[in-house]
């Protein structure tokens, strides 16, 4: 774990380091850090400049009720304590990334602005915290049924290279993530508690190693279960994801429900409701407030279109007032029997074919394609499925990617063959 000054100086602002003689004030807030990160670009400072320095001088003229230049003085006052910590968490070969590091996550800071954590710990391959990802979330104590199908969807979102994301909690999510681990699929846990001793964990250190899975934190490495953290944790899982699907919840409480119904509330991502066996099930609430159901393992949420349907006129949001998902075809597209160059959306794709061929000539992630094209990462997720289908691209795995196959190549340098 190499850490920055400036890093250092962010984890003693918003690092919890447990009950001692340094934790004489509380670290700061997601809101609070961006408020203050805020001011602190605004004057032309960084981080860094708050350490060794006169403090009543540099802070002279910022005023915040609770954060005061004494609760500040306290928290960077605690070297010694961040000095034990990062050598143990090194030893056990943790990583840190901050939201001003290029490799946070960009869905994170895009959807939760200023509430975005301001440190993520993580062990494993931190380039999946970019990959596309479906949320899976469900209860600790679900039923067996629950369980297999979380599995299956684990294993359903490996075949169509989607990562699986969820809060690593036994149950649900312990299902969907080794279901696409064993799948040869790639995961994401976000932990809510204890993530140097998940590090060590026999049960995940041949994914840790093989680039498959990675596990993240916003907490201390060694923070304890606290229900709170449990809870804050949901939103970051809901807001790597580009989906999410509720395996089962009950209504009115529990981490599932309220995680849910704040995604439904902020509207963070499209979310998709398992259809209960359970009559107490919390899920047709859900679908009520705005949520839809998932009638089976091949709706959008997967990547998939009807055959002979254009994947890109497919969509993935699901359609809120009736409960049920979109994926009718657009008015007017033509069929496979029709002349495909009278439609003005085939000369495009002709030219994403071309475009993504060269941007592909070295393997590349779904969310550098969809950057490199300019276009949202839905709009990439669709196209690419398509080129993989026309044989254009090709998949590599761990962590996923997408290459441009060789007569691809030769194709654009040389041209098109005769009897092409």
């Amino acid at each position: 774990m190499e850490v920055t000054r400036e890093t250092e100086a962010v984890m003693l602002l918003n690092v919890s380091f447990g009950k001692s003689k340094a934790a004489t004030a509380k670290p700061l807030t997601p809101v609070e850090w961006g408020e203050f990160a805020g001011w602190l670009k605004d004057q032309a400072l960084g981080p860094a400049d708050l350490l060794n320095c006169n403090l009543s001088h540099v802070l002279e003229h910022w005023e915040h009720p609770k954060l005061t230049v004494e609760r500040i003085r306290a928290l960077l006052d605690r070297g010694a304590a961040l000095g034990f910590a990062l050598e143990k968490w090194q030893r056990a070969g943790l990583w840190v990334v901050t939201r001003s590091d290029a490799d946070y996550p960009r869905r994170l800071k895009h959807r939760l602005k200023r509430a975005a954590p301001a440190i993520l710990f993580g062990c494993g391959n931190r380039e999946l915290l970019s990959a596309s990802s479906i949320a899976v979330v469900g209860s600790r104590h679900a039923c067996d049924a629950d369980i297999d199908f979380a599995a299956h969807i684990g294993r359903r979102a490996a075949e169509c290279g989607e990562l699986v994301v969820s809060g690593g909690a036994a149950g649900v999510d312990h299902a969907a993530m080794f279901g696409a681990l064993h799948a040869e699929g790639t995961a994401v846990g976000v932990l809510a508690e204890n993530l140097l001793r998940a590090a060590t964990s026999t049960k995940y250190r041949q994914h840790l190693m093989s680039g498959a899975l990675a596990l993240v934190s916003p907490f201390n490495p060694e923070a304890p279960f606290v229900v709170g953290n449990a809870m804050a944790r949901n939103k970051y899982v809901y807001c790597l994801a580009h989906d999410a699907i509720v395996v089962c919840s009950t209504a009115g409480r529990g981490g599932t429900w309220n995680g849910a119904v704040e995604n439904l509330k902020k509207e963070w991502v499209p979310l998709w409701v398992k259809r209960p066996e359970a009559e107490d099930s919390g899920n047709p609430k859900l679908v009520e407030l705005g949520g839809c159901w998932l009638h089976g393992l091949d709706d959008p949420v997967f990547g998939t279109s009807s055959k002979g349907g254009d994947s890109s006129s497919t969509s993935s949001q699901p359609d809120a007032t009736a409960g049920e998902p979109s994926r009718t075809r657009k008015a007017g597209s033509p069929t496979e029997a029709e002349d495909e160059t009278a439609d003005p959306a085939q000369a495009l794709y002709r030219k994403v074919r071309s475009l993504a061929a060269a941007i592909c000539v070295e393997p590349k992630q779904a969310a550098a394609i969809a950057d490199a094209l300019g276009v949202t990462k839905p709009t990439a997720d669709a196209w690419i499925r398509r080129l993989l289908e026309e044989r254009v691209l090709d998949k590599v795995s761990k962590p996923l990617r997408y290459v441009a196959r060789e007569k691809d190549l030769v194709e654009r340098i040389e041209g098109p063959s005769a009897d092409h």
